[in-house]
């Protein structure tokens, strides 16, 4: 089989792999579509097991990120970019700098910020060497974290869903299973916390649980033991594929949104969720908050304007769950099939 036609590939308008052993920097770039925008997406470091695994994780990132841009209409398309390490041990100003280096040969077709193993003062060093950039701190130009602005994203997605099923978004009393206590999560807490739901919490990272302990009304439990809490909602807000064959029947909620990318791991783990009468929450619309602040900083729009429109997920989850129960299909196709009109619509 040719690599184009390889199902992960799925049409991506350019991949590059970059090797400098110089500084340590083994990474791919994925720019999976700029007709709507150049290609956002956030900058993962990772000690992946093999390369193999790198590839199909920058891959479907990055479409996922097409997606995310058409159907929340940010004006941007699709991209994303892995580097293989670990980021607790091989980080340098080096390293960074040569990553800003190739992403500057796009020519503005890919726009990085942070992600899993990355943050804005690893921008930082990326803006040395090109400006395409987004994520930034406030002191180095940029609009500051967008991690709570994602949390408030998953927080209206949340509530969504309690109003699709239950005629109301009032979450007080309801039991909530946040897995992954990082800075999202830990957002995402706060705003549970303060709508008066009760929290249930994991982390394989030991302070990540001590500061959600330690600042909120939280329950813990361990990472595995996560699926099996009594719980009302799932927040998956750590790495993705973790709605499987072994998980998903463990699980007692009703409604699933998380911050995490690719929760579901393979498409047809939408099916099993509907079967169960899960309202699952399309993981790219529902993350999207953090999305909507870097491509109003890198388009320099009005910071204040943010919060609303990262608001209104709710609208855009509400219209997705209806379509999905109007077509009898998944909350994932009937989102997919919301963003891929929005190319159609180019064509018109």
């Amino acid at each position: 089989m040719s690599v184009f036609d390889a199902p992960d590939y799925d049409n991506h308008e350019q991949v590059i792999f970059v090797n400098e052993p110089d500084v340590g920097l083994r990474a791919i770039i994925a720019v999976h579509s700029t007709r709507l925008g150049p290609g956002l997406g956030g900058c993962r470091m990772w000690p992946y097991t093999s390369e193999a695994e790198a590839i199909r994780d920058v891959l479907r990132l990055s479409k996922g990120m097409t997606y995310k841009s058409a159907i929340l209409d940010c004006g941007l398309g699709g991209g994303k970019s892995v580097i293989i390490g670990d980021p607790a041990k091989q980080k340098t100003p080096e390293l960074f700098q040569a990553m800003g280096r190739w992403i500057d040969t796009l020519g503005k077709r890919y726009i990085v910020g942070e992600d899993i193993g990355t943050n804005p003062l690893d921008m930082k060093e990326i803006r040395a060497t090109t400006e395409c950039v987004s994520c930034l701190r406030k002191q180095d130009g940029g609009y500051g974290d967008p991690a709570p602005l994602t949390a408030l994203g998953v927080f209206s997605a949340i509530r969504a869903g309690s109003e699709h099923l239950y005629g109301s978004d009032d979450l007080s009393g309801a039991r909530v299973a946040v897995q992954g206590v990082g800075n999202v999560g830990l957002n995402l807490c706060r705003l549970l916390c303060e709508a008066g739901a009760d929290v249930v919490v994991c982390d394989v990272n030991g302070d990540n649980l001590q500061a959600a302990v330690s600042e909120l009304a939280v329950a813990t439990v361990a990472p595995d033991a996560i699926y099996d809490a009594d719980m009302d909602i799932f927040a998956p807000c750590a790495m993705g594929a973790v709605l499987n064959d072994q998980t998903i029947p463990r699980l007692s909620a009703r409604i699933v949104a998380g911050a995490a990318n690719n929760q579901l791991d393979q498409d047809r783990h939408g099916q099993a969720l509907a079967e169960r009468g899960v309202a699952y929450l399309p993981d790219y619309v529902a993350n999207g908050g953090g999305l909507i602040s870097c491509a109003a900083e890198w388009y320099r729009k009005d910071i204040a304007a943010v919060p609303d429109k990262v608001r209104g997920i709710h609208d855009t989850c509400l219209s997705i769950l209806e379509r999905a129960e109007v077509e009898s299909v998944t909350p994932s196709h009937a989102a997919d099939r919301m963003a891929e009109e929005r190319f159609r619509n180019l064509d018109d």
